[in-house]
């Protein structure tokens, strides 16, 4: 994207260097800061303004000074809240020079968005002391979220991706208390009666959105990296509020070996002398990868392994290697700008599933890729509000938007069907390349794409740019004639409705034919036409896209989809998720039928694999949804996922075996549930039993991983009393996981009395912003109180605005959790009546897939309500 294009500062003044000294902080009451930052700049011609970004501060003093200049004060102070720039104009030019010093005086606020300099509530695990900041009866932790346009609610910056600089900081804190930043600490100098101040030593030249720091009552655990950097290992340190530091030994023993592993992969050593990683309790994303100092969510970095889920385990080695991947890709090497945010996210996605996989391949995580990383972003690219991995960013309010499942996963899948071809050694040896091109500086898709070519001998630009710069995937729709398949791409939407204009991309796809022999013809290996035809194809077994390597979707004949059900024993666990996957997405669009789809799975009914049962369930519960309001269907439907289930659900049984694997754990959490909420009568008396014992004290009652499921189930199947005693321990939980699922859990209420308690309570100061959508993705996904949800956010629209709006991420994920669920077409223009008056910048984007999804799903249950039906009474599952 041309420069053009990007409302950018100017280019006469770049930053290389900043002082930054925050000072005079205020903990209690209106929680403001003074902070001084002097700015070495390099000016190409005179010029009598500077413009910088900041917002929510105040700036009292500006001076600038240089070579042969002598010191002027800025004449004038502007500001402009709607573009987040400060001009300051001075009463002469200030002469080009390499090295002008820019001195601004300001104050801000250490808010409670959880973005800029921002303070955490948190109940302590251990009596503090005295002097810890405390709001109300809670504690305070102080830390920074700047990506990706938050530094300059921090301090006046050039606030750009591509505005490299060096940083050094200090910070002025209570002599008990913990800082830290990206770098070792370089010096603590007394202040003010019992404050200190700490410095630290200068960063490398880096990104505005990577600098951070952080104080509280901290303690951690440290490890080291088993290779050398420099001739010494590098400290690993997880740094939690003081009582929790024990529940960080998981996530470093990932993280020191981690750092290793991307430093070999790489062919670049770790460039920091540190390696630093902070619990937040207040965190709107997952984790931010700040170089040096990596801040994450509680529940992506800390595990208890006596009380928490063992899939939260997943989750912290996942987030801990995603994170460390961004030091070298997206730290060292910066995308250009907003635009490419995919470099940054696709490949740290992708990379961190791959250090998951060498260091727990018992995870199988290649099959939880496909069914989490994959589905979810074909689910999000068949819609027509879907975007480009590429897309064109404007402005900063455009830029938070895009940090979804397009540049995360779809852009991950597309680089995992890359490496697939290229091969992961000859892509890693390109990716080194690139790294090493571009080190400390930034660097653009192109620039990726020439180290792959040339580390290839491939023309990787040419054959990936489609993928890359156009919107959506394609479908692969296959024609079967004696000893011959034809194969045709065209785009895939979910609602079906094609347009001609809207079908004009020619993919490069990547056929992956799995057969008993090998066929003939050119489309083999990839088809690069919109028609191909494969000879000499073996007509007993076949499928297209082996183990799921290419990012499309294929619609085969309803035999030829029968026939692969009952040869499983033929197919990857991928291959398996994908055919699911597949047939359940082609129903919905009419590609292919629910009918299919359901005979399909009946054919599975015996399967093993969690990440097949998962995608299964997944997408019979989307299913499911969609009719709810039938309830004709919906009791088929019911009874349909009881007979999938009940078998595998007996089996499993309730209780770990001795050296039981992880997945087999995750297949029990997933069978009780699902057997609960299908009206499985043991499974939910077994529940019931358990909860009673539970809630009367007995805490071993409930294995850590069950306690989904059980509180799920006794939610949904008890009375006021069960309801209470979920929301109690939703207030009384220590445990690091359980307050999500105790919000997870409560979503499934029936009565009309407990929704409408519990939508009061989701939005109550007793639940934290970062943790409202968990509630509404489980209250959208139960019938019972999807419209009370959509109802309540209409009736006070003013409350959700004002908890939520001070972060838009947080917003418009909730905007879309709480109302993609609906399968009406009558909704759909309701919702966009309702939002048509109000200002949605920040989450526009997110009601428009709103709008797309829930038309994709209304169309869907209009076209096949009766079909469903028919085969839901002909196979038994209803009378009516």
């Amino acid at each position: 994207m041309a420069a053009i294009d990007r409302d950018v500062l100017s280019e006469n003044v770049k930053p290389t260097n900043y002082d930054i000294s925050l000072h005079d902080l205020e903990l209690q009451g209106p929680f403001s800061y003074k902070g001084t930052v002097k700015i070495e700049l390099q000016v190409k011609s005179p010029a009598t303004e500077i413009v910088v970004n900041a917002h929510e501060l105040k700036i009292h003093h500006v001076h600038i000074s240089g070579q042969h200049a002598e010191l002027q004060k800025a004449s004038s102070i502007s500001h402009d809240d709607k573009s987040q720039r400060t001009t300051l104009t001075f009463p002469r030019d200030i002469p080009a020079s390499k090295a002008a010093l820019l001195q601004i005086d300001y104050s801000g606020i250490m808010n409670n968005t959880m973005a800029g300099f921002y303070r955490s509530k948190y109940k302590p695990a251990v009596e503090p002391p005295k002097s810890v900041p405390t709001e109300g009866e809670s504690h305070l932790m102080f830390s920074t979220q700047f990506e990706s346009c938050d530094a300059r609610r921090a301090f006046p910056c050039f606030d750009e991706p591509n505005l490299k600089a060096t940083f050094d900081f200090s910070i002025e804190i209570p002599e008990n208390l913990v800082a830290l930043s990206n770098m070792p600490e370089k010096r603590i100098n007394e202040s003010k009666k019992g404050l200190k101040i700490v410095s630290f030593d200068r960063t490398p030249v880096m990104s505005t959105y990577l600098l951070a720091w952080a104080f509280g009552d901290f303690e951690y655990v440290e490890g080291f990296t088993r290779r050398k950097y420099n001739g010494k290992p590098i400290p690993v340190r997880i740094y939690t509020t003081r009582g929790l530091k024990e529940q960080a030994r998981f996530g470093l023993k990932n993280a020191w070996q981690v750092v290793d592993y991307f430093s070999e992969i790489f062919g670049i050593d770790y460039p920091l002398p540190k390696m630093d990683m902070l619990a937040v309790h207040e965190f709107s994303h997952g984790a931010m990868e700040n170089w040096g100092l990596v801040t994450y969510r509680t529940t992506a970095i800390l595990f208890d392994e006596q009380h928490s889920a063992a899939r939260y385990k997943n989750r912290v080695a996942y987030v801990v290697a995603h994170e460390l991947a961004h030091q070298w890709f997206g730290n060292l090497v910066t995308m250009d700008w907003w635009s490419e945010l995919w470099l940054n996210e696709g490949f740290a996605t992708w990379v961190g599933w791959l250090a998951i996989d060498h260091l727990y391949p018992e995870f199988e995580v290649w099959s939880q890729f496909v069914t989490e990383a994959v589905q979810t972003a074909q689910q999000l690219d068949s819609l027509r509000a879907s975007h480009p991995i590429e897309v064109p960013v404007k402005d900063a309010m455009e830029i938070d938007q895009i940090f979804d499942s397009i540049s995360y996963l779809k852009g991950s899948s597309v680089i995992r069907m890359l490496s697939n071809h290229l091969g992961v050694e000859v892509f890693l040896r390109g990716v080194s390349d690139y790294l090493k091109a571009h080190a400390y500086g930034n660097a653009t898709t192109k620039d990726l794409w020439t180290a792959l070519s040339e580390a290839s001998g491939k023309d990787v630009d040419t054959f990936m740019d489609p993928w890359i710069r156009k919107v959506g995937f394609p479908l692969i729709t296959v024609a079967e004639e004696p000893g011959q398949i034809g194969v045709r791409q065209s785009r895939f939407l979910l609602t079906g409705d094609i347009k001609a204009e809207e079908d004009d991309v020619l993919w490069w796809i990547p056929l992956g034919l799995k057969s008993t022999h090998k066929a003939a013809g050119a489309a083999t290996e990839a088809l690069t036409s919109k028609e191909a035809t494969i000879r000499d194809v073996d007509e007993v077994f076949y499928k297209l896209n082996a183990n799921q390597t290419g990012f499309y979707r294929t619609n085969y004949p309803p035999a030829r989809l029968a026939k692969l059900g009952a040869q499983s024993d033929k197919l990857s666990t991928e291959d398996r998720i994908a055919l699911v996957a597949d047939a359940a997405a082609l129903a919905i669009s009419g590609d292919g039928t629910t009918a299919g789809l359901f005979t399909f799975m009946s054919e599975l009914g015996q399967e093993k694999n969690y990440a097949v049962w998962s995608q299964m369930i997944a997408s019979l519960s989307n299913i499911r949804s969609v009719f709810a309001d039938n309830e004709v269907v919906a009791t088929g439907l019911k009874n349909f996922t009881l007979k999938l289930v009940s078998a595998a659900t007996n089996d499993i049984g309730w209780d770990p075996k001795a050296n039981e694997d992880y997945l087999t754990g995750q297949l029990r959490a997933l069978l009780i549930s699902t057997a609960g909420g299908a009206g499985h009568t043991p499974t939910i008396n077994e529940a019931k039993r358990r909860f009673q014992r539970y809630i009367s004290g007995e805490q071993e009652a409930i294995h850590p991983n069950l306690r989904l499921p059980i509180l799920q189930i006794n939610v949904a199947e008890g009375d006021k009393e069960a309801y209470q005693a979920v929301k109690d321990e939703y207030l009384n939980t220590t445990s690091i996981d359980g307050k999500e699922i105790c919000l997870q859990a409560l979503g499934r209420v029936q009565s009309t009395e407990l929704v409408n308690d519990f939508l009061n309570f989701q939005l109550s100061p007793a639940v934290k912003v970062q943790d409202v959508h968990s509630g509404s993705i489980a209250l959208a996904a139960n019938p019972k109180a999807r419209d009370a949800l959509w109802q309540y956010i209409k009736d006070h629209w003013d409350v959700v605005h004002k908890k939520l709006s001070g972060n838009f991420v947080v917003l418009d994920r909730y905007l879309k959790n709480s109302l993609q669920k609906f399968a009406s077409h009558e909704k759909e223009k309701e919702i966009s009546r309702f939002f048509q008056d109000k200002d949605t910048k920040g989450f526009d984007r997110g009601l428009v897939q709103v709008s797309d999804t829930v038309l994709g799903n209304a169309n869907y249950k209009a076209r096949d309500e009766e079909l469903v039906l028919e085969w839901l009474r002909s196979h038994g599952y209803t009378k009516a």
